[in-house]
This record gives structure tokens, sequence and C-alpha cells, in this order.
């Protein structure tokens, strides 16, 4: 029985807006006795793109598929990795030069399965979770789509067999 709660030991959290990312309440979470690595990441806004002055990010989601979608990562993580805890959390509104807007951290018993398998999750969160993100600069903003998802695009629907996961990542303004 306790094998199977590893199993699906996941923290998924999707912030509600000025809400700071606590890296150290997802690594406490991930660590275990049995498990020699421990491996995050945190994506962090920073202050130029393409020569632009960013003043910050602000992330919106439509956050029960956002929340469903990473869960399925984190189920096609463990089918690849051998892990013991995966945690992950994105912020939504406002997240200013050099604050944390989404954290992933992966626990395992040796280091390559939690490297690897916390390199997929970020690539998998960019390309598929439906959380779109503004780039404000000081001369004025812009809705971007990550190069993960832009490479991807065409993976993300199957053509009248309906949709993956995630479905395409595409936010209609009016």
């Amino acid at each position: 029985m306790a094998g199977e709660e590893e199993e699906e030991r996941n923290l998924i959290e999707i912030l509600e807006e000025n809400i700071p990312i606590d890296i150290t309440k997802y690594i406490n979470y991930v660590q275990s006795p049995h498990c020699g690595a421990i491996s995050t990441f945190a994506g962090t806004t920073r202050d130029t793109f393409e020569g632009k002055t960013v003043l910050e990010l602000r992330y919106e989601a439509y956050v029960p598929m956002a929340i469903r979608c990473i869960k399925s990562i984190c189920t096609s993580a463990r089918s690849s990795w051998n892990l013991s805890s995966i945690a992950v959390a994105h912020r939504l509104g406002p997240v200013p030069v050099g604050e944390i807007s989404v954290f992933i951290a992966t626990s395992s018993v040796h280091r390559e399965d939690s490297l690897d398998a916390c390199k997929f999750m970020i690539d998998e969160v960019k390309a598929s979770v439906p959380i779109w993100k503004k780039e404000v600069y000081s001369n004025g903003e812009v809705w971007k789509e990550n190069s993960e998802f832009l490479e991807r695009k065409d993976e993300l629907v199957v053509p009248s067999h309906g949709r993956k996961c995630c479905g395409k990542k595409v936010m209609v303004i009016e």
C-alpha cells in the first residue's frame, strides 16, 4: 500500500494572482529518505527579450484543464522514469522581473531519473498546458507562444480522432 501511495505523490498547484511560489514547500514535498536526488526547475521573468525591456509577465489559465494536463504529464513522466514525487506550481497574474512563474521538483533514487524527468516536465508544461503568457514591455505588450508549443502544435490535436490531453493551446481575445 505504501508503494501505491508513493507512486501517486504529485502536488500540482496553479496559484492565484500575486501569490509567490514558495520553492521550499515543493522541495520539502518531494524530499524523501530513500531518494538520493531532487531536481528542480525555476522559470523566472527576465528583464529583456529581443532588445526590449520587459517589465513583467502576465499569466492566464483555464485552471481545471491545466491541472488535468499537468496530471497527465506527471503520469507520462512516471511511465518513463522511476520517480518518487513530483511537484509543479505555476503562478497566474503579473510576475515581475526576477520572480518565479513556474517551479517543478522531482525526486528519485538516482539523479538521472530526476534530472531527465524534470526537463521533460517543463518542456511538456510549456508545450501543452493551457496557460497563456503576455510579455509586458516598457513600450507595449504581446501575447507569447512558447517555442516548445510552436514546435509541437500540430501534434497536440489528433485530426478527426479527438484531442490529446490538452489540445491546442490557443486563446481567443474578443
